[in-house]
C-alpha cells in the first residue's frame, strides 16, 4: 500500500512498486485514491501552491481532503450579501469543514486570492469561520467556492446576524471585569507588600494611612466595576426569594471594603482591600471558565449544513422562476427542486419524477421513488431529475417543524437536570450566612467585643468560607476535559453532558449514519472471474457516471477512471438506458432489467449476498443484449471500528441496542455483525422516544448515539446524546457532544473522560468542604485575619485547579484500533460492573424474531 498524493489516504500499490521498482519519474510515482484529488492536487501545484505539502500535518481525526462528487449541490449565491453602499462588492459567510492545520487555513487564503475580483478572505482557524468578498462584475459566489470544495474542504453558508450574541456579550464583560480585577489586586498586594514590611520596621501611622488611601483609589474603582456580575446575580436571585453562591460573595466583598474604607478614614491599622479584589479575581477566573466550559464548542456545532433551505425556486404564472425567501411561499404555489437540491417544503408532486434520499428523515437506506400525485417531506434530497411541486405546507406546518416541536417537547424533561454546583450551593449559602451572622453576634453578645472587631472576624469568616474553590471545582474540570476532547474532534456543547455521561449505563444507536458510513459501497467478488468483473464493473460505472443514485455512485467510486457515456438516459424508480446498435444496455432493479426470477434466486443464495441478508440486499442489475445479467451488490458498510468500539463498550458492562427506521432484515443483518442483540427496526420518531421512555422507566440511564432528523426526538428525550458532525443541523442542535471524524471511537473515549471527570469534580469538592471544615472554626474563633483568609482561600482554588489537570494525565488516544483501550476504558467506566453482565443483556436468541424489548 502508499498514500494518495492529496488527501493521505491509502491507495493500492501499482504492480511495479509491488515487484519493488523504482517506479520511474517522481511525477510517474505519484499516486492518487481518485479522481477528484488527483484534480486537486494539480489545481494547487499548478497555482504555485505546492508547499502546501510540504507545510500541512495530517490529523487522522479529521474528514480527509477528498473532494466528493456526491455532495448535495448548494447555490451560494443566495447567500450573498451586497454591501449596500454602492462599492459593487458582496460578502459571504461560510463554515469550514475539514481544517486539519494552519497549513490548510494559508491554502485557502491564497486560492481564493488567487481568483480574480476577490477582496478579502480570512479563514480563522479557531472558529472555522470563512468570511469572503468580491467585486460582483468581476466573480460570482458559486465559482469562488468551487475552488475550495474542489481542494475536497466542505464550505456551508451561515448567517452571522443569528449568531447567539448574548454569550459573546457576557464572555467579553467577564474578560474585562476580569482583567480589570487582576490588574487591581497586581498593583495592591505591591502596596500591602510595602505596608507589611513598614510595620516591623516602624512606618508610622501617617505613611500607614496614606498607602491605605492609595491602595482604596485603585481597589474601589476596581472592585466596583469587576463585582457587577455577582451584583447582578445575586440581585437576580434575592428578588425570586432564594439565594445562590453569589450572595455570600457580594456581601462578602461588599462588607471588606465597607470596613476597609472606614478603616483608612478614622486611621486604623488594618485594610483589606487587597483581600477583596484578590477574592474578585480569583472568583472572575472561575466564572469565566465555567462560560468558556458551556460555549466553546457551540459555536462549531451549531451552523453546519442546514436542513431547512434558506431560498426556494418559485414558479410564477407566467411560467418564469424567481428565488425568494421560506416565508414568502404559501400552500398552493409551485416550486420547482432542482436535482441534487433539498425539498423545502411539504407538497405534491405535479411534474417530473425522482429518487429521493429520506434517509435522514425515515432512516431508510435506500432511495425512495416519488411520482407524480405523491406527497414529499421539507428536508428530503432530490437526487435523479428536477420536480415541480404544489405547496401543501410551509414553516410551522411542515413535518420538519414537527418533528422539531417533538424533539422540543422531549428535551423539557432533560433542561430540569441541574448542575452538581448547583445543588451543593443550594446548602452552601445558607450555612456560610449562619455561620458569619453567628460569628458577629458571638463576639460582640458573648465575648464583648467592639462591634467593629466583630465585623472584622465576620468578614473574614465570609471571606475563607467564600465558595472559589467550590466555584472552580466544576468548571475547571469541565474546561481540562472539553479541551481534551476537542483535541480528538469532540465537541462538548452542554454544561451538564459530562455530569450525565458519567451515569450512562446503556448506549443506544441509531444505524444508517452512526453505526454505518450512511453511504452503500459496492462488494467485490460476485462468484465471476477477476478480470469479468473488472471489465463489467467499468460498463456499469460508466452508466452511472449519468446519475446521482446512490448505488449508481458507489460504482463510480469504485471505477473512478471509467469513461463518461453521452446519451444515457435515466428513469427515476427504475435505472438507466443506453442505446447501442445492438440494443439497449440497462442499469437498474431487478424487474426493469428483466432478470429472470430464478436467476435472481440463484445470486442471492450465493455466499457473496449472505452478508445482505438475501432478497433485502442493495443491488443493481446490469442487461446487455445477448449476455447474461450481471449483478452488482451493495452494503452500507460499518464503521470502521464499529465492532472494536461495541466490543470495547460490551467489555465495559454497558447495555447496548439499536433503533433504526430502516427495514427489518438490514438491522438485523447489522445487529449481528456487531453482537447487538437488542434491537427494532421500522421505528418513527415517535417510536424512538416511547422505545426510550420505556428504558427510562426501566431505570436505564441513556445515551443515545444518532445523526437523522428522525433521531432529534430521541436526542432530546435520552438522559443524554451524541450525534457525529455529517448529522442534520436540527439533529447536532439536539445533541449534547457533537463527535468528527468516520470513526466510533469518540463514543467509547467521551464515556470515559466523562467518568473520570466526574471523579475529579468529586474530589474537589471534598477537598473544598474539608478546606472549609478546617478553616471555618479558626477564622470564627478571630484566628484569621481577611487577608490571611483571602490568602487561604486562594490556595485552596490552586490546588483544586492542579487536581483538574490530572484529567490530562495518561492521555489515550482512540483515533487506532479501538480493541487497544478496551481494559483501561472497562477500567475507568468501573470493574464492578462487569462483573454482572447476565443481568443486563436479553437473550440472544430474541433478536431472530424481530420483536426485541428496547425499553419494554
Amino acid at each position: 500500500m502508499t498514500v494518495c498524493a492529496h488527501c493521505g489516504q491509502a491507495v493500492a500499490a501499482s504492480p511495479e512498486e509491488r515487484a519493488g521498482s523504482d517506479g520511474g519519474s517522481e511525477a510517474e510515482s505519484v499516486r492518487f485514491c481518485c479522481p477528484g484529488c488527483a484534480g486537486a492536487y494539480h489545481l494547487v501545484r499548478g497555482l504555485g501552491l505546492g508547499s502546501y505539502y510540504l507545510r500541512r500535518t495530517l490529523d487522522p481525526a479529521t474528514r480527509p481532503l477528498r473532494p466528493d462528487p456526491d455532495q448535495a449541490v448548494i447555490n451560494y449565491a443566495a447567500h450573498g450579501v451586497a454591501d449596500g453602499e454602492g462599492r459593487g462588492t458582496s460578502a459571504l459567510h461560510l463554515m469550514v469543514d475539514g481544517l486539519h492545520c494552519g497549513a490548510c487555513v494559508w491554502l485557502i487564503e491564497s486560492v481564493l486570492a488567487r481568483q480574480p475580483g476577490v477582496v478579502k478572505a480570512r479563514l480563522n482557524m479557531t472558529s472555522r469561520r470563512l468570511t469572503l468578498v468580491w467585486r460582483d462584475d468581476e466573480a460570482e459566489a458559486n465559482v469562488l467556492v468551487a475552488a475550495v470544495t474542489a481542494l475536497g474542504y466542505r464550505l456551508v453558508p451561515f448567517d452571522p446576524l443569528r449568531l447567539s450574541q448574548s454569550e459573546r456579550r457576557n464572555e467579553i464583560q467577564l474578560l474585562r471585569a476580569m482583567a480589570v480585577a487582576g490588574f487591581g489586586a497586581a498593583n495592591v498586594m505591591m502596596i500591602s507588600v510595602g505596608v507589611w514590611a513598614g510595620h516591623s520596621e516602624g512606618m508610622g501611622p501617617d505613611t500607614r494611612t496614606l498607602m491605605h488611601w492609595i491602595s482604596a483609589l485603585i481597589a474601589l474603582p476596581a472592585i466596583a466595576y469587576a463585582i457587577q456580575p455577582f451584583l447582578r446575580s445575586a440581585w437576580s436571585a434575592l428578588a425570586n426569594l432564594r439565594t445562590n453562591m453569589d450572595v455570600p460573595i457580594s456581601i462578602g466583598v461588599t462588607l471588606a471594603t465597607a470596613m476597609s474604607l472606614f478603616e483608612t478614614m478614622r486611621g486604623g491599622p488594618h485594610a483589606y482591600f487587597d483581600g477583596a479584589i484578590s477574592l474578585l479575581f480569583f472568583l472572575l477566573i472561575g466564572r469565566y471558565l465555567d462560560l468558556r466550559a458551556r460555549g466553546r464548542a457551540r459555536s462549531n456545532a451549531e451552523h453546519l449544513l442546514a436542513l431547512a433551505a434558506t431560498s426556494v425556486t418559485l414558479i410564477g404564472a407566467d411560467g418564469r422562476a424567481e428565488m425568494v425567501p421560506p416565508e414568502q411561499v404559501r400552500p398552493g404555489m409551485v416550486v420547482l427542486v432542482a436535482t441534487g437540491e433539498r425539498i423545502p417544503v411539504d407538497g405534491v408532486i405535479r411534474d417530473g419524477a425522482a429518487d429521493l434520499a429520506t434517509s435522514l428523515i425515515t432512516g431508510e437506506s435506500l432511495p425512495t421513488a416519488a411520482t407524480p400525485g405523491e406527497r414529499v417531506f421539507a428536508g428530503t434530497l432530490n437526487l435523479t431529475a428536477p420536480l415541480r411541486l404544489e405547496v401543501v405546507a410551509v414553516g410551522e406546518d411542515t413535518l420538519l417543524a414537527e418533528i422539531v416541536r417533538l424533539m422540543e417537547a422531549a428535551e423539557q424533561g432533560r433542561s430540569r437536570y441541574i448542575k452538581l454546583a448547583d445543588r451543593v450551593s443550594r446548602l452552601y449559602a445558607p450555612v456560610v450566612h449562619l455561620a458569619a451572622l453567628s460569628t458577629f453576634l458571638g463576639w460582640v453578645w458573648i465575648m464583648g467585643a467592639a462591634w467593629q472587631d466583630a465585623l472584622v472576624i465576620a468578614i473574614a469568616v465570609l471571606i475563607i468560607t467564600c465558595p472559589c474553590a467550590l466555584a472552580l471545582a466544576v468548571p475547571v474540570v469541565q474546561v481540562v476535559a472539553c479541551g481534551r476532547l476537542l483535541r480528538q474532534g469532540i465537541l462538548i456543547k452542554s454544561a451538564t453532558a459530562l455530569e450525565r455521561l458519567a451515569k450512562v449505563d446503556t448506549v443506544v444507536f441509531d444505524k444508517t449514519g452512526t453505526l454505518t458510513e450512511g453511504r452503500p459501497e459496492w462488494l467485490r467478488g460476485l462468484g465471476t472471474g477477476a478480470g469479468e468483473a473488472e471489465a463489467n464493473l467499468v460498463v456499469a460505472a460508466s452508466l452511472a457516471q449519468a446519475s446521482k443514485h446512490p448505488l449508481a455512485r458507489a460504482l463510480v467510486r469504485a471505477a473512478p477512471l471509467s469513461p463518461v457515456v453521452a446519451g444515457v438516459r435515466e428513469i427515476p424508480g427504475s435505472g438507466l438506458v443506453l442505446d447501442t446498435p445492438k440494443g439497449e444496455i440497462r442499469l437498474g432493479h431487478r424487474r426493469f432489467c428483466a432478470v429472470p426470477e430464478s436467476l435472481a434466486t440463484t445470486v442471492h443464495e450465493s455466499p457473496t449476498t449472505t452478508a445482505n441478508d438475501g432478497g433485502e440486499s442493495l443491488e443493481l442489475w446490469l442487461a446487455r443484449p445477448g449476455q447474461p445479467p450481471v449483478c452488482f451488490n451493495f452494503s452500507d458498510q460499518a464503521r470502521e471500528d464499529a465492532v472494536a468500539v461495541v466490543d470495547d463498550l460490551r467489555r465495559a458492562g454497558l447495555r447496548l441496542a439499536i433503533l433504526s427506521g430502516d427495514r427489518e432484515p438490514v438491522v438485523a443483518t447489522l445487529a449481528r455483525r456487531l453482537g447487538i442483540a437488542e434491537w427494532r427496526a421500522a421505528q418513527s420518531p415517535t417510536d424512538k422516544t416511547t422505545a426510550l421512555a420505556g428504558l427510562a422507566a426501566e431505570g436505564a440511564k441513556v445515551l443515545m448515539v444518532g445523526d437523522g432528523l428522525n433521531d432529534a426526538p430521541a436526542l432530546a428525550a435520552a438522559l443524554v446524546s451524541m450525534s457525529p458532525s455529517t448529522a442534520v443541523d436540527v439533529s447536532q442542535t439536539a445533541a449534547d457532544v457533537v463527535f468528527q471524524g468516520r470513526r466510533l471511537a469518540p463514543t467509547l473515549e467521551t464515556l470515559m473522560v466523562a467518568r473520570r471527570a466526574d471523579l475529579l469534580v468529586r474530589q474537589n469538592l471534598a477537598l473544598s468542604i474539608a478546606y472549609n471544615v478546617f478553616t471555618v472554626p479558626l477564622a470564627m474563633m478571630g484566628m484569621v485575619t481577611p487577608l490571611i483568609a483571602a490568602v487561604a482561600m486562594s490556595s485552596s482554588s490552586v490546588l483544586v485547579i492542579l487536581n483538574a489537570l490530572r484529567l490530562n494525565q495518561n492521555l489515550k488516544s482512540h483515533r487506532g484500533t479501538a480493541a487497544t483501550t478496551a481494559a483501561t476504558t472497562a477500567k475507568e467506566l468501573g470493574d464492578e460492573r462487569n462483573t454482572a453482565p447476565d443481568r443486563r443483556r436479553p437473550d440472544p436468541g430474541c433478536a431472530r424474531s424481530g420483536r426485541v424489548p428496547v425499553g419494554g
